[in-house]
């Protein structure tokens, strides 16, 4: 049909034998219903429309079906009339052309609309005439037929054409028979197609009811792959009309056979729609069966499965995410507010009553983990430290040492669990304390049983642990070293081989100090095995104490000893607090583990050659919503990872970290944001502008987050948006006009006056039409900011500046922006009256007199419509109507015939705008 117009100019002189005798050159085409017209027949029109609805010219027939929606409107009036032309369409439906069945086909949703307008008159019609035809058209042996009747329908679907009793009973039998094991493979594909499709339309008791058993068994087709790999791609919408009970029941067998199809494109599907089926089961489940699953087509030996799969990572980690967990949840606006601390302090008390086994491995999402945890974090010496506590000095560790200042192993048990009780995770966010065990065994004389039990929790362990093994010495940091070096590929244990080989070098050259450190020890432990008596005890205590009073010189090697010590000590502490911050950065409970390490590995550069060359962006699309499923208690999780992509060599990345940042400072809190966002967001300010407009974007929307000091400190940079790597880029001013109109209440009046101002003022001069215009109104904001907050002396020194810059302007543009600031200050009552009366008005009636004609505009309107409508001035007794009287008296006879239409126009009619002026 492509060369129709052609073939109508070459043929132009046969038309007339076809009864389109109204085309002529004046007319841009024919007229459909041209055949209609009265000619030389003599025949009524719907005689006419059988002739050219049978003719054996092929092109007539096609112009009838074409014109059927004109020949329908035609003969609407009369009911009978109708119904014939409705069965004419009937019959020209079997037409033996699969031309002229297409083109009827594509007009079929367009009769069906105005057969629904006209419902009232044909209630039944495209029920009883259409609807059978395009069910008909869907095994038609033409592939164009077939396809415009599939097209077709999925239009009068979506336009709720179709009434629910036509799908359960004429369009659904179709499907189900087109989709029989015997059917035709092309029948098939086509059906299973549309079934998909129609049933995100349909409800939840007619899929159950009539698609969901065939949805399941077209799954397992086993000859076609065409087949499952549409049921794979649409997968999700099955769920989620069917629901959680019947997916859990029916479905998910289906989808693990699919997610281990042989085909990688069925796999790949499977990956994409994840998100939406973890959505439609319960946490158990997910947690159990989909995570497992999702692993394994994360390492899927074909790459386009692992590439779907990171892309969708991120998603179905979100699908974990609960109120409870994240501190969160979303208005009905669609934005993030925090939940109030009360609130979520309850419903943590009420959901996590023991703690350390709901938030760490030590839980039941993780029980291979929970003895290393327990023995590497929480030793009973931790365990009982106090969040209001820092880290032990060295003088009250040794005053311990030396004072005897032991407690029973009763009372310290008792101590570790009720800390365990009050146990939060966010007291991991602090350093840990020093381990001190050693020396309470020693002071308080432990007995063999508790010895032997730490004996054997270290040989579960499978890296030796420094602190249960004494002193940190170059031996035993070897040793811990050689047991980490099958485990290198791991970034996590390169971190800790870098800080214990920092130790062994520490370690080698305090190793003089050894065998003084080893006599100590002895000489006490041999105290400890053949204790003195009380007296002797007493005594030699006494006498020690009166050989340091009276002899100093005794007491300098003591001093030096403990310096070693205590340098000694200090290394341990290092090396224990490094390892446990490293493993502190892995330990959450909300989603299973092998997830999150999966997610953080997608900023690894392996990755991106591997998998796919934008996955560090993928990866920072969906951080805000694995942020808010870890909730800001698990944020030492993803800080690395998002300072490195915050970091990242494609700007693409940091583009997309830019425009999400305001959400997740909302996730995290204020103190978080402080410490780890808001160096990240200066960053970005001094960006590429690809960067920056994500910033500048929701620049107001992060500023309201910070406190009070920190927010002033960008008081500074907010000039530097005025500069663009592009002077073209006139959106990205654009941009901060507005934004400078939301952040105006953010600052005081002091502030917007000494910053915002100039600024603002810079903005009005711009050189495009729509910055100047958005500038105005921030002028104006300006204004109405210093007058509610009582600075008069402030505001009269703005409205000089104004004056002086827009009103004694040289260019007519300036003087045109004063007429318009005018305006808006008054119908936004910026200031008062009397005020806008005695230092603006004077100016803004001097412009009426202004030579060019859109000054004059704006002063009319602005006089009109908006002055001489306040009570101050329409009074009777207003001093100051006789001179808006003169100067609009002038306006209405004023040569320009714009000035006059808005000087004479009544305000309550609708006014054309006139920011086009600007």
């Amino acid at each position: 049909m492509a060369g129709l117009s052609l073939y109508f100019e070459d043929g132009h002189d046969d038309l007339d034998d076809f009864g389109f005798d109204d085309y002529g050159s004046e007319c841009d085409g024919i007229r459909i219903t041209a055949f209609l017209d009265a000619g030389q027949d003599n025949l009524t029109p719907l005689g006419r429309l059988e002739k050219y609805a049978f003719s054996e010219n092929v092109f007539n027939r096609q112009i009838v079906a074409r014109g059927l929606l004109d020949v329908l409107r035609e003969f609407s009036d009369n009911e009978n009339d109708f119904i014939s032309v409705m069965e004419t369409v009937v019959r020209m439906s079997e037409d033996g052309e699969p031309t002229v069945r297409a083109e009827l086909m594509e007009q079929v949703p367009n009769i069906a609309m105005f057969l629904h307008e006209n419902r009232p008159n044909f209630p039944a019609a495209f029920s009883r005439y259409l609807v059978p035809i395009v069910v008909r058209y869907l095994t038609d042996p033409n592939n164009q037929v077939r396809k415009t009747s599939q097209a077709a329908l999925l239009v009068l679907l979506e336009q709720g054409l179709i009434c629910k009793a036509d799908m359960e009973g004429k369009i659904c039998p179709v499907l189900l028979e087109l989709t029989e094991p015997s059917s035709d493979d092309d029948y098939k594909i086509e059906a299973v197609a549309i079934m998909c499709k129609l049933v995100t339309m349909l409800n939840k008791d007619t899929v159950e009811l009539l698609l969901l058993l065939r949805f399941c068994e077209l799954c397992s087709d086993a000859r076609l792959f065409q087949v499952r790999k549409v049921c794979a791609a649409n997968f999700g919408e099955f769920c989620s009309i069917v629901g959680q009970e019947a997916t859990e029941k029916l479905l998910m067998p289906k989808f693990f056979d699919l997610c281990s199809d042989s085909l990688w494109g069925i796999r790949k599907a499977c990956a994409e729609c994840f998100m939406v089926v973890s959505n439609c089961t319960s946490p158990e489940v997910r947690r159990t069966k989909l995570s497992p699953l999702f692993i394994n087509l994360i390492s899927d030996q074909s790459r386009w499965v692992r590439q779907a799969a990171f892309q969708s990572l991120g998603r179905f980690i979100s699908t974990f995410a609960t109120p409870s967990s994240t501190g969160v949840h979303f208005h009905e606006d669609e934005t993030l507010h925090e939940i109030p601390k009360s609130t979520e302090k309850n419903e943590h008390k009420g959901s996590c009553s023991d703690a350390s086994c709901d938030h760490f491995p030590g839980g039941p999402a993780s029980p291979g983990k929970s003895k290393k945890f327990s023995d590497t974090v929480i030793k009973p010496s931790q365990a009982s430290e106090d969040p209001n506590h820092s880290r032990v000095p060295s003088s009250v560790k040794s005053q311990t040492a030396d004072g005897g200042l032991g407690q029973p192993e009763s009372l310290t048990t008792t101590q570790d669990q009720q800390t365990g009780d009050l146990f939060d995770s966010f007291h991991y966010w602090r350093p840990l304390l020093p381990d001190i065990s050693q020396d309470l065994e020693l002071l308080q004389g432990v007995g063999k049983d508790e010895v032997q039990r730490q004996e054997m929790v270290r040989e579960v362990e499978t890296v030796p642990d420094l602190d249960s093994e004494g002193p940190a010495t170059s031996s035993r940091i070897q040793k811990v070293l050689e047991c980490l070096q099958p485990h290198l590929d791991d970034p996590d244990v390169q971190a800790q081989v870098q800080v214990l080989s920092a130790a062994l070098k520490a370690a080698q050259l305090e190793s003089h100090t050894d065998d003084l450190d080893q006599d100590v020890l002895v000489s006490e432990s041999g105290n400890t095995e053949n204790p003195i008596s009380t007296d002797k005890q007493a005594e030699m205590d006494t006498h020690l104490s009166n050989s340091q009073s009276t002899s100093p010189h005794v007491s300098e090697p003591s001093c030096v000893e403990a310096g070693l010590t205590e340098n000694i000590v200090e290394v341990k502490d290092a090396i224990k607090y490094e390892i446990c911050e490293e493993e502190k950065s892995k330990v959450q409970n909300v989603i299973p583990q092998q997830l999150l390490d999966q997610y953080l590995s997608m900023t690894d550069p392996v990755r991106a050659q591997t998998v796919d060359t934008e996955i560090a962006k993928h990866c920072a699309f969906s951080l805000p919503g694995v942020a808010l499923t870890l909730g800001r208690q698990n944020w030492h999780c993803l800080k690395d990872t998002y300072e490195t992509l915050a970091t990242d060599v494609q700007w693409k990345v940091r583009r997309t970290l830019a425009f999400s940042i305001h959400e997740l400072a909302v996730i995290l809190g204020d103190q978080l944001t402080a410490a780890d966002l808001v160096p990240i967001f200066n960053g970005f300010l001094k960006d590429l502008d690809e960067v920056r407009i994500g910033v500048l974007k929701h620049l107001y929307d992060f500023l309201k987050l910070l406190h009070v000091e920190k927010r002033r400190e960008y008081l500074y940079q907010l000039q530097e948006f005025m500069v663009t790597d592009n002077s073209r880029n006139w959106r990205f001013r654009y941009e901060l006009a507005e934004q400078l109109i939301l952040i105006i209440e953010l600052y005081s009046h002091y502030d917007v006056y000494d910053y915002l101002r100039q600024i603002a003022l810079n903005l009005c001069s711009d050189k495009v039409s729509e910055v100047r215009w958005i500038s105005y109104k921030l002028v104006v904001e300006i204004l109405q900011k210093l007058y509610s907050c009582g600075a008069h002396d402030l505001s009269l020194n703005f409205i000089n500046e104004l004056v002086v810059r827009f009103c004694h302007c040289p260019k007519w543009v300036g003087r045109q922006a004063f007429a318009f600031i005018c305006q808006a200050i008054v119908e936004e009552d910026c200031m008062p009256m009397d005020q806008f009366a005695q230092h603006l008005l004077p100016c803004l009636l001097s412009l009426s007199s202004d030579p060019v004609p859109n000054v004059r505009v704006l002063v009319a309107k602005a006089l009109r419509h908006s002055v001489l409508e306040k009570p101050y001035f329409n009074e009777p007794g207003s001093a100051y109507s006789d001179e808006l009287e003169e100067a609009l008296s002038e306006l209405r006879m004023d040569k320009d015939r714009d000035v006059r239409f808005f000087a004479t126009l009544d305000p309550k009619r609708n006014v054309l705008d006139t920011a086009a002026l600007l």
